[in-house]
C-alpha cells in the first residue's frame, strides 16, 4: 500500500516545513500550499488522503472551503487554526470538519490524530463499502447515496462516518456516549451539536420527513435507531 499523501495548507513557510518534516519522518507523503487556489488546482489532479487546513488564508475563507472539501472530497479534513474559541471549533465541525486542532500545537499530536483517524477508516471498512437499504445504496468509496432512480446525493467524510455507524447496527439503540466513543472527540455540548447537525443533514440527504422520519428515529434521552434493513456488498 502506498504512503498516505497529506496535503497541508497553510499561509506560513514554518508550520508547512515543521508539519512536512514530521509528517515525512512519520512515513506520509506531504504537498504543501499557501493559498487556496493553488490547493484547488492541486485537486484536480492528486486525491489526498487527509487535508490540513488552515482557516487564516489570503485569499479565502478557510471555512467555507472546509464545507466544499467535505462535501466533494472523500479526504479526511482536519484544521489547524489559531482560532481558540469554543464557537470556532463547533463551526469547523458543523461545516464537515473530522478534527481541530489549535495553534500553536505539537506536530507529534498532528501526527497522532491523522493516524487515528486513518485506522479509524479502516476499521470502518471491514464490513464492505456498499451498503443497500430502503431504497437506497450507500457508496462508501464515493461517498454517495444512490436512490431507485439512480440519482445520486453526495455525503462528506464526517456524514459518512455517523451514517456508517448506523448501518452497521441497524434496529439498535445507539447512545450518544457510543458515538462519542467510536468517533472520537470530547464529549460535550460540541460534540451533541456537531452530531446533531450530521444527522439533521443525512436525514434531509435520505429525503426524511423531518416531523416524523422512517429510518433515522431520534429517542429522546437515549439516543436514536436506525429503522432499515441493511445488506452489506462484501
Amino acid at each position: 500500500m502506498s504512503q498516505p499523501l497529506v496535503t497541508i495548507l497553510d499561509d506560513e513557510p514554518e508550520i508547512r516545513r515543521i508539519l512536512a518534516d514530521t509528517l515525512e519522518e512519520a512515513g506520509f507523503r506531504t504537498v504543501g500550499f499557501s493559498r487556496a487556489t493553488e490547493f484547488e488546482a492541486a485537486l484536480k489532479s492528486n486525491t489526498p488522503d487527509v487535508c490540513l487546513v488552515d482557516l487564516g488564508l489570503p485569499d479565502r475563507d478557510g471555512l467555507t472551503l472546509v464545507h466544499r472539501l467535505a462535501l466533494e472530497q472523500g479526504a479526511i479534513v482536519i484544521i489547524i487554526s489559531g482560532r481558540a474559541q469554543v464557537q470556532d471549533r463547533v463551526t469547523g465541525l458543523e461545516l464537515g470538519a473530522d478534527d481541530y486542532i489549535i495553534k500553536p500545537f505539537d506536530p507529534s499530536e498532528v501526527v497522532a490524530r491523522i493516524r487515528a483517524r486513518l485506522r479509524k477508516d479502516r476499521a470502518q471498512a471491514e464490513p464492505g463499502n456498499l451498503a443497500k437499504f430502503a431504497d437506497w445504496t450507500a457508496d462508501f468509496d464515493r461517498y454517495s447515496l444512490i436512490d431507485s432512480q439512480g440519482e445520486e446525493t453526495p455525503f462528506s467524510h464526517a456524514e459518512g462516518e455517523v451514517l456508517r455507524l448506523f448501518l452497521e447496527s441497524p434496529k439498535r439503540l445507539i447512545s450518544r456516549a457510543f458515538m462519542q466513543e467510536r468517533l472520537g472527540g470530547a464529549a460535550g455540548e460540541s460534540f451533541d451539536r456537531a452530531m446533531d447537525v450530521r444527522i439533521s443533514r443525512l436525514r434531509t440527504k435520505l429525503k426524511e420527513d423531518p416531523k416524523n422520519p422512517q429510518l433515522i428515529k431520534t429517542i429522546y434521552g437515549a439516543g436514536y435507531i436506525f429503522l432499515g434493513d441493511v445488506s452489506w456488498d462484501r
